[in-house]
């Protein structure tokens, strides 16, 4: 940590590197375009099913989750590219735990999402 004094005008210029992030998780992951339409289709539903508002925050942290989740993964892959550009057993089982992470967080959503859904369309 540094002794650099806090200045309002870093604070902004941290956001746009972070809108700058989010930029390249949609432009180039493809995974994310994956989650994208699967937020797409539920936020559909939920409004065509009238949702309540408790299984709106829950789908929301859910998107958020999965959307970070992927962000990490996206990120860790980029590193892990940079540092060995040959196959390291290493390096291949940091990506696929990270991979898996994201695995992890889609399944649960979707699960929350049969929950909140499957109910409604019986």
């Amino acid at each position: 940590m540094g002794n650099s004094k806090f200045s309002i005008k870093d604070r902004f210029k941290s956001f746009t590197y972070a809108f700058r992030g989010i930029g390249l998780l949609i432009k180039h992951q493809h995974n994310a375009w994956v989650h994208l339409l699967a937020i797409l289709v539920t936020i559909f539903l939920g409004y065509f099913l009238a949702i309540s508002s408790n299984e709106w925050i829950i789908l929301i942290i859910c998107y958020g989750i999965v959307l970070s989740a992927e962000t990490f993964n996206s990120s860790i892959e980029e590193l892990a590219n940079k540092v060995e550009l040959k196959n390291d057993p290493q390096i291949k089982n940091t990506k696929d735990l990270a991979a898996g992470a994201v695995l992890i967080t889609a399944i649960m959503s979707a699960i929350i999402g049969a929950i909140i859904f499957i109910p409604k369309c019986l």
